[in-house]
């Protein structure tokens, strides 16, 4: 499946370049040409995009801070002609950037780094791929994380912190509804706005709240039929 791009540039030549460099490569896809970031917030409004290549400097709204405002993000590569923007890039979690003026084997490299990283971090699908683990991004790697070792998900506005048996929770940028999608319904559960728990791992239910160790999840009104009907289930007697 081709990765759909969205090249964003206030200089027509750069952005003339990039479009062509996206066209060139086999598992890219050109959805557009936006010569300025609100441009690009409209086109991001009607239209799916997998990667952003964002130039940071251009006026009105930088590319920083248009990346900054995304509540849904797609993979980011920024380009730039300055160097020291680099380590604010990857504060926001970009794939790579990519220094003015670059070629094409400086854009191929940071285009396959997306490809793989999409690849992996593909979650399966429940009665398809029958995986029991997925793949996600957290500092700047790749993690396979087994559905065994997840004890509860946490939403964290436009992340989730996946905690684990035994580690140290894993925090990535997702949103929980789209997790909560990928995961196998008869393990997983969603019981309150901010959490989904591993219905394998609940011990104790107390005052209509799981307790894992120290920490007390609540079961909100919106999913407690839902949760009873679990209990009922399972309770002997």
């Amino acid at each position: 499946m081709n990765i759909k791009c969205l090249a964003i540039d206030d200089e027509p030549l750069a952005l003339k370049q990039i479009g062509s460099y996206i066209q060139k490569t086999p598992f890219l896809e050109l959805a557009g040409l936006c010569n300025s970031a609100l441009t690009a917030l409209e086109h991001l409004s009607v239209s799916k995009t997998d990667l952003l290549f964002v130039d940071i400097n251009m006026p009105d709204l930088s590319g920083m801070d248009f990346v900054k405002s995304l509540k849904e993000k797609p993979f980011i590569i920024f380009t730039t002609a300055y160097s020291e923007y680099a380590v604010e890039g990857f504060k926001v979690d970009a794939v790579d950037y990519l220094l003015k003026p670059f070629g094409y084997a400086d854009f191929l490299k940071a285009a396959n780094k997306v490809r793989s990283i999409s690849e992996l971090s593909t979650p399966p699908t429940e009665g398809v791929s029958g995986k029991d683990y997925l793949f996600v991004k957290a500092d700047y790697k790749v993690l396979r994380i087994e559905f065994s070792e997840i004890v509860y998900i946490e939403s964290m506005h436009e992340y989730v912190r996946i905690h684990l048996d035994n580690n140290k929770p894993v925090m990535t940028l997702l949103s929980l509804k789209t997790l909560e999608e990928q995961l196998p319904s008869d393990r997983f559960m969603r019981v309150h706005r901010s959490f989904i728990v591993n219905s394998q791992k609940i011990k104790i239910v107390e005052r209509n709240r799981i307790v894992f160790d120290k920490v007390y999840i609540p079961v909100s009104e919106q999913y407690k039929n839902v949760f009873q009907d679990f209990l009922n289930k399972n309770i002997l007697g």
